[in-house]
């Protein structure tokens, strides 16, 4: 796999009562163009970031992909409701 760097990706998610958001899936296409779905493990942490005054939140996820453990971050702007893969910690 690549190293991925601020990708945008597709994300299913969940929202608590309180207002709490928690990424379940991503799917993002690799580089032989296919698309890949990656079920999120765990969350890790979450820490909300402003960038230039753009509210977003910030997370550290675990996941198993092709029988790899993968250690990322994904990071939601809270305005624009996007998401994207920013890095791959491994």
């Amino acid at each position: 796999m690549q190293q991925l760097c601020n990708t945008p990706v597709d994300v299913i998610s969940m929202c608590s009562a309180g207002g709490d958001i928690r990424p379940l899936r991503l799917r993002l296409e690799d580089e032989r163009h296919q698309l890949m779905r990656v079920d999120i493990d765990e969350v890790v942490s979450s820490k909300p970031v402003q960038y230039v005054g753009i509210e977003a939140q910030i997370f550290l996820c675990r996941a198993t992909v092709e029988g790899k453990k993968w250690l990322f971050e994904l990071k939601y702007t809270i305005r624009t409701h996007k998401w994207c893969l920013l890095r791959k910690v491994y």
